[in-house]
């Protein structure tokens, strides 16, 4: 059975997604999964849908012109609706949230979420906002409505750690959470172990396209803090206020305090950490002295990494890319797998309980 989309967005990461669906289409047809995108939406690029699909090579040669407009005619076309009423008038299963939100807001993220919910459509996203500042309403709606929501890479990207401490952690108690989850600042205090000033890092960075021209969300901790808000209320269920978590950034490291770190056995990495006390958490952004034991503090470059500490299982380690447009991509695809994959064991078991109780009911005439 084919799984319908309809794209909110049609940026870097809903493109990396078409990319990969284009890619990967038959390998994953053999594998039952027919993916197909009907519509697309975004406020610069464009509108389209069609009840029958799009094609993702002419989708994607428009959007290279400059314009969804560019896209063929066909009978059945619709252009120009906006993401609501994508959201509300498409026939699709599932909303795939990847519009340009303001991560102080949530919005217009939440907004798509809610109308989506509303509509009896799933929503797979990557925004960081909607689940750092509602996840506890979003949830609720979601599951009021009979829908799925999915979110696994607002953390690390295609790295999956949401997944990895809900499904295969489960049955311990997770009592602390620590990590790197900001590639930009990483890379740039590993440059500062090799003498480089902070304002050469950060520059370096821009040039490799890390940080944005306004690298505050960064290097003060901003893109952080989200991350472990949604981690503290998604893997460890305690809500948490963004205006109690201590957050400082890592101006005023300089290249001398981090080799006078290395020489003493430790290094100074930008953590996010989450400590459970009971029915509340100790949730901190700031730059943390480790140890070069620690497993965090080997994490080199871009890359990221998370500690989640288990009463059963002891400290495991996860690592892997924390963002990247195709990384970013595959977590879209990795959520639609699965949302896929468990709407088709609900009615496996749905036919199941059909057949028993057709069973039953049949022994019971016979009794």
């Amino acid at each position: 059975m084919t799984h319908h989309l309809a794209l909110i967005g049609f940026g870097t990461v809903g493109q990396a997604l078409a990319e990969i669906l284009r890619e990967r289409g038959k390998m994953l047809q053999k594998q039952g999964l027919d993916i197909q995108v009907n519509a697309v939406s975004d406020p610069l690029k464009g509108s389209l849908y069609h009840p029958e699909g799009l094609d993702l090579n002419l989708l994607l040669q428009a959007e290279k012109r400059g314009h969804l407009d560019f896209y063929p005619e066909r009978d059945g076309l619709q252009r120009g609706w906006n993401s609501f009423k994508t959201i509300e008038d498409t026939d699709v299963d599932t909303v795939v949230e990847v519009s340009y939100t303001d991560i102080r807001t949530g919005q217009p993220a939440i907004d798509h979420c809610r109308r989506a919910f509303q509509s009896g459509k799933n929503v797979v996203m990557t925004n960081k906002g909607p689940v750092a500042l509602a996840y506890h309403e979003l949830s609720k709606m979601a599951r009021d409505c009979g829908v799925d929501w999915k979110y696994e890479g607002t953390v690390m990207s295609g790295t999956p750690v949401i997944r990895t401490a809900r499904s295969a952690l489960v049955g311990n108690e997770i009592t602390e959470i620590r990590g790197i989850f900001n590639g930009t600042t990483n890379y740039m205090l590993s440059q500062m172990e090799e003498g480089v000033r902070f304002s050469e890092a950060l520059e370096s960075a821009q040039s490799l396209g890390m940080a944005e021209a306004d690298p505050t969300s960064d290097i003060e901790g901003y893109d952080v803090l989200y991350k472990v808000m949604i981690l503290a209320q998604v893997v460890m269920g305690i809500p948490v206020d963004r205006d109690k978590v201590i957050r400082k950034g890592i101006r005023d490291l300089s290249p001398e305090m981090i080799r006078q770190s290395l020489q003493e056995g430790k290094r100074w990495k930008m953590v996010g950490s989450i400590k459970k006390n009971g029915n509340e958490c100790q949730v901190a952004v700031q730059p943390v002295l480790l140890s070069l034991s620690d497993p965090l503090s080997g994490i080199g470059g871009a890359m990221n990494g998370v500690t989640f500490v288990c009463d059963l299982a002891g400290p495991i380690t996860v690592v892997g890319a924390g963002a990247g447009r195709r990384e970013t991509g595959y977590a879209l695809l990795s959520d639609l797998i699965h949302l896929i994959r468990e709407e088709e064991n609900d009615g496996i078991r749905g036919e199941e309980t059909i057949i028993r109780q057709d069973a039953l009911e049949r022994r019971e005439k016979v009794d």
